[in-house]
């Protein structure tokens, strides 16, 4: 079941869901850090199929402990999702080439591990299936660590798993980060999300204290909530921080007024590289992100998708995930 909801994005066309896999391979690397080509569009950010992403060199330390199973054709094969949206994951400006920050992320950990970075895009469910019989020998996308997973998969964490608040750049609302904060407040968020868990925990709070509850909304579509935030029916937007930040950097309409972690309060949620469990190439993916971790390539990418606030300081094998569902 997946634990973490991604809303269809407003601007930009989504990559197909399921039906048949595009794949992608990527030249030689040049130097580390190379810059990004200029942006496709007056947004700021690249959305072209020329890419020109930064790129880190092999460390012939790390690509040793990859195993022979995976180096032997000289590729590392990743599942991404056709289902995602900007800037995880989605379709260039020629509506064929597959972007974002998802596909930067495994480009620098393949080339760390002297490998030929490959894609495959397929639906959410398959890339589960793909990494589980080894079709696939690893998956970026946005797959946040939990206790369940871990049974069958091995995690090398590279990003935080992030919620954000967001209001229309006129509001008078400056943060939110308690539930005091929405007290009365029209507010907004995706049925079915962790969001909404956080969201109607908070709202029974303030109910507890005695405040005004807050009206809430549900829109199916995360461009049908931005009309409500930039009408005025609604307050302020509760939705994941990917999409959220980029709607921020590509609009500047709106603005984010608060972050939480999508674990909820107790735990801090983590989005992972995803591999079949005790394969042994969860060892060199944690090394190969901390590797571009410390040589600024890692922070070079999430900046240029608008994603830096979601950065972590180290890479973790298998760290506590989100808790076992009670059956």
């Amino acid at each position: 079941m997946r634990r973490f909801v991604v809303p269809a994005a407003l601007l930009l066309t989504l990559a197909a869901c399921g039906g048949e896999p595009g794949s992608e391979s990527a030249a030689a690397p040049p130097a580390s850090g190379a810059a990004s080509a200029a942006p496709s569009n007056n947004s700021g950010v690249n959305t072209s199929p020329d890419q020109q992403r930064i790129r880190a060199q092999k460390i012939d330390a790390i690509a040793a402990q990859v195993p022979p199973a995976v180096a032997a054709d000289g590729k590392l094969l990743v599942g991404h999702s056709g289902e995602g949206a900007p800037p995880l994951g989605f379709l260039a400006d020629d509506d064929t080439t597959y972007i974002g920050v998802e596909t930067d992320l495994a480009q620098l950990v393949a080339d760390v591990l002297g490998l030929e970075y490959a894609s495959e895009i397929s639906s959410w469910e398959n890339l589960f299936v793909g990494a589980k019989s080894s079709k696939l020998e690893a998956v970026f996308n946005n797959v946040t660590v939990t206790e369940e997973r871990k049974d069958i998969y091995d995690f090398a964490t590279y990003r935080v798993d992030q919620l954000a608040w967001q209001t229309a750049a006129s509001s008078p609302i400056t943060a939110i980060a308690k539930p005091a904060d929405i007290a009365g407040l029209k507010v907004s968020v995706g049925s079915g999300t962790n969001q909404e868990k956080i969201l109607l925990d908070w709202d029974k709070a303030n109910k507890d204290a005695g405040l005004k509850p807050a009206e809430i909304s549900y829109y199916n579509l995360y461009g049908d909530a931005l009309l409500a935030l930039k009408s005025g029916r609604i307050q302020a937007y509760f939705g994941p921080n990917p999409s959220v930040a980029y709607n921020v950097a590509v609009s500047k309409d709106t603005k984010i007024v608060g972050t939480a972690s999508g674990a909820g309060p107790d735990l801090q949620g983590l989005i992972a590289a995803m591999t079949l469990k005790d394969n042994g190439l969860v060892k060199p993916l944690n090394e190969a992100l901390n590797s571009v971790i410390k040589d600024g390539s890692y922070q070079k990418v999430l900046d240029r998708w608008g994603l830096g606030n979601e950065a972590i300081p180290e890479s973790q094998i298998n760290p506590p995930g989100l808790p076992r569902q009670e059956s």
